[in-house]
């Protein structure tokens, strides 16, 4: 049997969510357009007859933005870094290289373990993957490449047979049909906030996060207790919004998707608070 962990790096909003959540068949990693969606490091592990790839979202590398709660995310990337078995490194071949490519590139250039290159995107038309080939002139630095669309799950099933080729032989991490490091509370909360920067566009700042105080399961509904909180009491009324509206979309948009991934109904109570200090605790 082989077993290992593979970690998914790249700059933000390359793919590297919708990627882990494709590769193992269901959603663990929350997604958005917006960059930096990714805040913690998440485990997803992937069980095939020859053994176990525990793949590893992290932050994506948002260099430039010189604010507390970026800074604290490029550090837990830079930390998961430590002790894995392959390295997948994303790219979007929508965006040209530049100094944050080559900065977050440097992050793993020298690290003595396998290295994969991903190339997302390939479901996109060649005229809008300009940058493809300056991409692909890296391919010497990694042990394999691979020309893939994570959104559209294609060309996916060759990465997966190479992650766990690379591996090496030992026991499956995850047991019991167990999957992920995620617990209850923190996948509801990271769906919450999906659909905020779904309903607000860019409208609402990244100084944003949402806390799940409470899941109560009873016999034909589940009962949620969640708050939004944002450092600015501007932010606070944007959320909650004219009447009410825009708080009950993003509730509305949450609780579909939690009902189809849960199965029975979701009675969700959605709060806004102000907290100028929740950056500290991340």
């Amino acid at each position: 049997m082989k077993s290992g962990f593979a970690i998914l790096v790249g700059r933000s909003n390359v793919g590297k969510s919708t990627l882990l959540n494709t590769l193992v068949g269901t959603k663990i990693a929350a997604t958005s357009f917006r960059a930096q969606m990714t805040r913690d490091i998440i485990h997803a592990a992937l069980n095939t007859p020859e053994g176990q790839a525990v793949f590893i979202d992290t932050p994506g590398i948002f260099k430039d933005k010189k604010n507390r709660l970026t800074g604290k995310l490029i550090e837990k990337a830079k930390e998961a870094l430590e002790g894995v078995d392959v390295i997948i490194y994303v790219v979007d071949p929508t965006r040209e290289i530049g100094d944050e490519e080559r900065y977050t590139y440097g992050l793993i250039r020298h690290l003595d373990v396998p290295k994969i290159l991903v190339i997302n995107k390939s479901d996109l038309h060649k005229s809008e993957r300009k940058h493809y080939e300056a991409y692909e002139s890296w391919a010497e630095d990694f042990d394999a490449v691979f020309n893939l669309s994570a959104l559209r799950a294609s060309h996916i099933e060759p990465l997966k047979s190479k992650v766990i080729e690379l591996l090496s032989e030992g026991e499956p991490m995850y047991i019991d049909q167990q999957i992920t490091n995620v617990n209850d509370h923190f996948w509801t909360a990271e769906i919450i906030r999906e659909k905020i920067f779904s309903v607000f566009d860019k409208e609402v700042p990244y100084s944003m996060t949402v806390t799940v105080d409470n899941i109560e399961e009873k016999k034909d509904i589940f009962v949620i207790e969640a708050r939004i909180l944002t450092d600015q009491e501007r932010y606070k009324k944007l959320i909650i919004g004219k009447g009410g509206q825009k708080i009950k979309e993003v509730g509305q948009m949450a609780r579909r998707e939690l009902e189809q991934s849960l199965n029975k109904k979701v009675f969700l109570d959605l709060e806004v608070e102000v907290d100028k200090h929740w950056v500290e605790r991340v």
